[in-house]
């Protein structure tokens, strides 16, 4: 009986190493095609989140960090005097003309602009004048006015003068009459 008894014991024993040799034969569970899938997805979503990232990094602040570095040091600009520009305002109903003369300076980012921008003063003063002709006195009303005047100006010599730019549009003098 101690032969039985030793022997099943030893059944015991061998009974784990089985069901580990069992478990080490099992082939070791592979990817299902649906698995698979799941994972390509994810990494096409990682790529495309992680390129729009990247393309809106490079966009946003490369970009502007360009600019910033494109632009003239202020120190550095040169200006123009441009020849005292006199309309008549608009006036609807009234009748009382008014009058606008305005001396006017553009500012350049770069000295070397002064010689391309000449030849076009012509098509300037004319984008001037046609513009302040329309103007109405209310239209100059407070400094909002005057800011409005200021960049709508700035944006009619940057047409004219294209495909150089100007800075701003500065007033020397403005006076309603």
């Amino acid at each position: 009986m101690a032969v039985k008894a030793k022997q099943a014991e030893a059944e015991v024993e061998e009974a784990p190493d089985d069901e580990a040799a069992a478990a080490a034969a099992k082939p070791k569970k592979k990817f299902t095609l649906p698995s698979m899938k799941v994972m390509i997805i994810a990494a096409a979503g990682l790529l495309v989140v992680g390129g729009g990232g990247t393309a809106g990094y490079i966009f946003f602040f490369k970009a502007a960090n360009h600019d910033q570095a494109a632009k003239a040091d202020p120190n550095h600009a040169t200006f123009v005097d441009l020849p005292d520009v006199m309309v008549n305002l608009s006036n609807a109903g009234t009748d009382r003309t008014q009058y606008l003369k305005v001396k006017i300076v553009l500012e350049l980012p770069d000295a070397k602009l002064v010689t391309e921008i000449q030849p076009l003063m012509p098509r300037v003063m004319d984008a001037f004048q046609t513009y302040l002709r329309e103007l109405r006195p209310t239209d100059l009303d407070g400094s909002a006015g005057l800011y409005r005047l200021k960049e709508e100006l700035t944006r009619r010599v940057n047409s004219a003068v294209a495909p150089n730019r100007i800075t701003a549009v500065l007033f020397k003098e403005i006076v309603v009459q």
